[in-house]
Parts: C-alpha cells; structure tokens; sequence
C-alpha cells in the first residue's frame, strides 16, 4: 500500500467516526483514567506513555510525600485529618508548572524531608521518577484531551453550549476562539471580532469547552516550541534538547518525519483491524461458544464430582452400619456370657439354686434313690467347685479388637486430587540399544504425576536397501502395541534385521492416556546377535591383559613387561600386540555383535580371527620386536604386505586415539570403502565411534564394521572363512573393550 493510499484510508476513517458510523461512545473505556475512573481532565503523560489527570498526578505525589513524614508529624496523626484542597484552575497550574512551584508538593527549599518525585503508574505498575522538575516535565495530551470533549458533547447532545457574553437569557454559542478560550453566537463573535482588528485574526473553532494552547512548548526550555522528535525516549523536544540539552546523544528525527511515520503506522492498524472485522466477530463467537462450553463442563464436573463423594458417603455409611452392628452383636454375645455366669454364680448361693437344691436331695433317705439322684448333681457341685477355685469371666470386658485406625484412610482422604492428565515420558537414547531385540527405556518428568503402567508402541519404517515399492505395504506403518508396562524400560522381539522402526510411549493414570513421546528411530543390525564372551584360554596373556570376573571387558595396561620388552627393542620396530577372542565359533550363517572401545585407548585392533591360523600363530610365536620379521623391507613391490597378510591369522581394523584408520588396498584383498580406495592417508582417518558393530557373513565370506550407533557401514573386505571364525581384538599400550551387555546377556544366565 502507497503513502498515499495509506492516508486516504485515514481520512476515510476519520470521516466514518465524524458521520456517526463509528460511534465515539463505544471507546468510552479508552477515555476513563486509570486513578479516578472518571472521564480525563487536563491528562498527562508519563514517561511510560500512559496518561493519568493532572490533579490525580498531584494527589499521588502528595500521598506518597505524607507517607514518608515521620510517624509523630501533623499530618500523620490520626486526629489531624488533610483536608482535601480543591484543584485550582488550569490555566493557574500553567503558571504554577512554569515557575516549578509544585514540582513537589510539600516540599521546600532547604527543608530537611527528602523530595519525593517518583510514582507509581497506575497502567503498568512500574515507578516513574519524575526527576527534579516534577511533573513540570510532563507534556499534557491535548489530542486526548480533544477526544474527551468530543465523546462528551457525544454524551451531552441534548444540552448546547451557551454563549460567554449574552446577557440573561443567552444565546446558543455557535462558535469558540481559542485564543480568547470563550464561546460566542452570532452577533457576540461579530461584536468581539470586527473586521480589520487584530482579533478578526484569532483561531476560532466550533462550539467547545476544551481550549488548549496553539503551541505545545518544551518543559525543559519554555520559551521553545517542539520541533522534533526523540526516538530513545519517545517524546518531543526542541532544538535546544538536542544541542546540549539531556538528547544531545539520543537519535531524534524531525517533527513532520515522526508525524508522517506514527500516522502512516495508526493508518495501517486501523485498516488492518476494520478489514479483519469479520474475523473478529468470528473470534467472539467462538470464544462466547467456548465460554457456554466451559460452564457446560464445569457444571457437569461438579456433578460428577458430587457424584463421587456421595457414592464415597454412601460407602462410609455402610461400612458404619455394618461395624456398629459387628460392636453390637459381640456386646449383646458377653453380657449374655457373663449374665449366664452370674446366675450360675448365684446358684451356689445358700437356700438358693444349686446348692439349695443339693440340701434337699441330702434330706433323701432311700439310698438307692439318693445315689441315683446325687451321682449326677456331684458332677455340677464339682463343676461349681472348680470354677469357685479359678476364677475366670465368661466373657472378655476389653474391645480392644473393635478399635478403628482410620489413619491411612484419612491420609488418603487428604491426598485425594483430581486424576490430572499425566505428561508424556521421554525415551531415553543413552539406555536404549536395538539388535534383533529392542531395549527401549525412558524416563519421566520430576514432578510427574503417579502412573498406573505405561504403553510402548513401535512400527516398521522399511528398509534402506529395499525401494517402498518392494516393501509389504501391510506391516509398514502400522503402531503395533506391547503389554501394560509397570516400570520404565520393555524389550521387545522379533524385530527384522536391517531396518528401521520408530518408538513411541505414553503414560496411564486413572484411565487417562497421556500424549505420545516423540519418536524415536532405531537401526536394526544387519544380522542377528551373537552371544559370546572374551576367551582367557587361548593365547591369552597374563601379564599385560586383565580381565574382569564377568568375562566382558578387557583392559590392557602397560606395566612393567611392556616397559622391558620395549628396552630389549633396538630398532624401529613395534612391540607386539596382545591378542584376545571370544569363547564362541561362527562356522556358518550371519551374525552381529557390538562393542565399546575407551576413548583413551592407544591401540586397539577388532575383527575377526581363524582358528587353523591361531594354532599356528600361537604354536609359532614371531618375535615382532626383531628386524628379521618385520614385513616391509624397504621397497614397494608389495610382496611383503601380500605374504605378511596372507600369514595373518587376524582380519582387524585399528583403532586407537579417538580415531578408526581404514586399512590400505592391497592386491590380495577385495575392499569396499570409499575411504580405503583415496591414496591421501588423512582420508583414511575417521573419528572413532563410540560404539562399533562387527557383522561376519561366513557364507559370503566377508566382514563389515559399522557405527553401532547409526549403522553406517564404514568398512568391508574378504575374508578367509576356511575353518572356524571367532571374535577378535588385539590391545597394545592403555586400553579397553567393552562388550554390549546384550551380546552377554545370554552367555552370562548360564
């Protein structure tokens, strides 16, 4: 849009809110000031660029002075009241404002109570310090003043502005000078401002009551009129600010640039919210729509919430009435004991019960009678004697049993929330290792909420050897889920080899499913694992390798046998390696395994080994350290690498130092590496990964070396696959393996 399409929109704008189209009452809210909440009287801005009035600015200046008298002063006690001064005339703060009479009210030259001249804007709660000037360094808003008067003559329609000089009855004014700040009619403003005087001169305006100056002049030198514009501060100055004044070193432009600029923005805001009028009504449906959908859904909270507790009430009732009940029955069960004892208690009473009874059968004189009488009523007295002798009630006084611990009950009642959605967990890569089976781990936020389980998902993504067109379009793509997960890792099987398959979790608590984790993708190896462990029978050396109890990690230090070896060495020769391998053979099929090489390892050699060549190597030991057996004599007809190799009973790749060296092209080996074939040595030289994969073909006879971590094939050769093959690695000076405990796993259950 052109500059001057931009101001023909303006104009268009202020001539709809000059028709009434735009009714000036609807910003209303916009006019109210933010101390008062009454419509602004002579407003003033802050630095901050809100507008407060200029007799509320005064009164927080004075409240904030009056709280910093001491507690003992005048106007501190509660029994000596300020009473409210009125506010004087505008044009009599004009001159106060100009002479710094109120710069600060209540302040005095020489007076030992510090100035106060900061305050708080009520718009943005930040203090404003108003510097030594006061409030003599505001400029008033006369364009908001203007908007003020406007929206009250809105407001007032009815009620017309009468004429200053009319005698009673007045006139209706039809016109104000602004230099005589009056409002005339007709023949007052022709009687006061004649043809050919220095008055027919004045500006005159419509009927108003809002007179402002002309000019609007600088606080700071106020015989100087504004004239430019500071950018840093964002307020008006004159020339003399620029040149010596507190803007010598501010960006200022020029009034009219400013003018033009701040216009041309406000144009192109105003066009931009009338032309997305309908947008926003749109807006205000949806947010009313949203507005009677959350009563809806706070009302049916509630309900549920209601619910609950009632069914939780109904639940402690029950429980109440069946546990009272359970108390009453035991009572009713012991008074009945004990009532039962006591009468049997009260029985051996003389003349009473038992032994009243025993008397008058001893009054029987018939033996055969008596015996056949008393033989029975002996047994009760001796019962009765017996319990006489020990003592002890029928039933059990205490209800000790009937105590109610209703702690934990209550600690739950207080913990009860409502069941929040529970936030997504993050799948850990450090803790996570694919293979034929995936070991996925993850972990939650620190201030996560409780879970039930959890849900792993994964899918198959394809394959990089295969087009999408080869894939099977039923698998690919398709989240296939595991069982509930109570804890923080799962393994899952069955996963194809060389592939790619993407992970993703999520969280249950209440019923409630969290959102998924970001997923992750993993490479599945070429080959399936192969379990194994380091060998400390073959060939293994005691003294400068140590390997752990577990039988997974070796480390190779240089002692004092290295140190001895190397001074025996008298040439330029190399001390020998010390070789290692795994307890398990490959003798057909494909197979993976993984390992970790300390990055502060000096030499290191992995790959593979064959066992016709170890027993010759190992029954045949080479004195490396001797000139004699050192296999490049000089010369570069490549026989000697060609014979050294083919006597090898190693295929390795060296690593040591932080960095993977690729292996030389020679004659009698089929390589692959782009690296291997450039003739430069630096491009044979790779960062050393922290995890390296070895697959062996045995059937193909060859062996690739990978980055265990992104599967990236970094080298490839033949390899002589005559008997059994077995891992290899071969440490020379500081170093360490380290296998993956998956590839152990399996060896170290048995």
């Amino acid at each position: 849009m052109s500059d001057s399409e931009d101001m023909t929109e303006f104009g268009c704008i202020v001539e709809r809110i000059e028709r009434g189209e735009v009714p000036i009452k609807n910003i209303e809210r916009e006019l109210i000031c933010p101390i008062c909440k009454e419509l602004f009287t002579h407003p003033l801005i802050l630095p901050c660029q809100h507008s407060v009035c200029h007799k509320c600015v005064k009164e927080l200046l004075m409240l904030n002075h009056d709280d910093s008298f001491d507690a003992g002063s005048e106007c501190s006690m509660p029994g000596s009241p300020r009473s409210r001064v009125p506010s004087p005339s505008m044009e009599r703060l004009d001159r106060l404002v100009r002479s710094g009479s109120i710069s600060s009210p209540g302040w005095r030259r020489g007076s030992v109570t510090p100035r106060i001249t900061a305050i708080p804007c009520p718009g943005c709660q930040h203090d404003i310090d108003l510097g030594e000037r006061g409030i003599s360094m505001l400029f008033r808003n006369f364009t908001l003043e203007s908007i003020v008067e406007r929206y009250r003559q809105a407001a007032r329609a009815a009620v017309a502005i009468m004429c200053n000089i009319c005698k009673p009855p007045q006139q209706e004014a039809t016109k104000s000078c602004m230099d005589c700040k009056a409002s005339y009619c007709n023949e007052c403003f022709k009687l006061h401002h004649p043809w050919g005087t220095p008055k027919a001169q004045h500006e005159y305006v419509g009927p108003t009551t809002n007179f402002r100056p002309k000019v609007l002049m600088c606080p700071e030198h106020e015989m100087e009129k504004v004239n430019m514009y500071c950018e840093v501060c964002r307020r008006p100055v004159c020339h003399l600010c620029k040149l010596g004044g507190s803007h010598a070193n501010h960006k200022v432009t020029s009034m009219s640039s400013a003018y033009k600029i701040l216009k041309e923005k406000l144009a192109k805001s105003i066009h931009y919210l009338i032309s997305k009028e309908d947008q926003v009504r749109t807006q205000i449906t949806e947010l009313d729509r949203l507005i009677n959908q959350t009563e809806e859904n706070g009302q049916l909270a509630e309900r549920q919430a209601n619910e609950h507790f009632e069914r939780l009430f109904e639940t402690l009732q029950e429980r109440k009435s069946e546990m009272l009940r359970s108390i009453e029955q035991s009572r009713n069960r012991r008074l009945g004991q004990l009532k039962t004892q006591v009468e049997e208690y009260q029985g051996m009473l003389e003349n009473s019960g038992l032994v009243g009874y025993a008397q008058e059968v001893l009054k029987e004189t018939d033996q055969s009678c008596f015996v056949q009488t008393a033989k029975q009523l002996h047994v009760r007295i001796q019962k009765a004697t017996e319990s006489l002798k020990t003592f002890h009630p029928a039933a059990d006084t205490s209800f000790d049993e009937f105590v109610l611990d209703t702690s934990r009950e209550e600690a739950l009642l207080k913990e009860m929330c409502f069941g929040g959605v529970p936030d997504p967990p993050l799948i850990d890569l450090s803790h996570s290792k694919v293979y034929n089976e995936a070991s996925i781990c993850w972990r939650l936020s620190d201030d996560h909420l409780p879970t039930d389980h959890h849900v792993l998902e994964y899918r198959k993504l394809g394959s990089p050897s295969q087009s999408p067109s080869q894939e099977d379009g039923e698998d690919r793509g398709v989240w296939r889920a595991t069982d509930r997960v109570y804890g923080c890792s799962t393994v899952v099987n069955n996963l194809e080899p060389n592939s790619l398959y993407a992970f993703r979790v999520q969280s249950c608590r209440n019923s409630m499913f969290s959102s998924y984790s970001p997923e992750v993708t993993f490479h599945t190896p070429p080959a399936p694992a192969f379990g194994f462990l380091f060998s400390d029978k073959c060939g293994f050396s005691t003294e400068r390798l140590i390997l752990n109890d577990r039988r997974d990690a070796v480390e190779s230090v240089a002692g004092m046998a290295f140190l001895l070896a190397a001074e025996r060495v008298q040439t330029g020769s190399y001390i020998g390696l010390d070789y290692i391998i795994g307890d398990t053979g490959i003798s057909q099929g494909r197979h993976y395994w993984a390992f970790k090489v300390e990055p502060y390892s000096y030499v290191v050699k992995v790959g593979v080994a064959s066992d016709t060549k170890l027993l010759e190597w190992f029954h045949n030991p080479r004195d490396t350290s001797s000139p004699r057996y050192d296999h490049d004599s000089g010369h570069d007809s490549g026989s000697e690498d060609a014979c050294y190799e083919l006597s090898q009973p190693f295929t390795l790749l060296t690593l040591g130092m932080g960095k993977l060296f690729i292996p030389k092209v020679s004659s009698s080996s089929s390589v692959s590496s782009a690296n291997a074939s450039s003739g430069d040595p630096g491009n044979r030289v790779l960062p050393m990964p922290q995890r390296i994969g070895v697959c062996l073909d045995y059937d193909a006879q060859r062996v690739y070396f990978y980055d265990a971590d992104t599967m990236r094939c970094l080298y490839e050769r033949q390899v002589d696959c005559s008997g059994t093959m077995y891992p290899a690695f071969g440490l020379m000076g500081s170093g360490k393996v380290q296998l993956e405990e998956f590839i152990t796993a399996k060896k170290l259950t048995f």
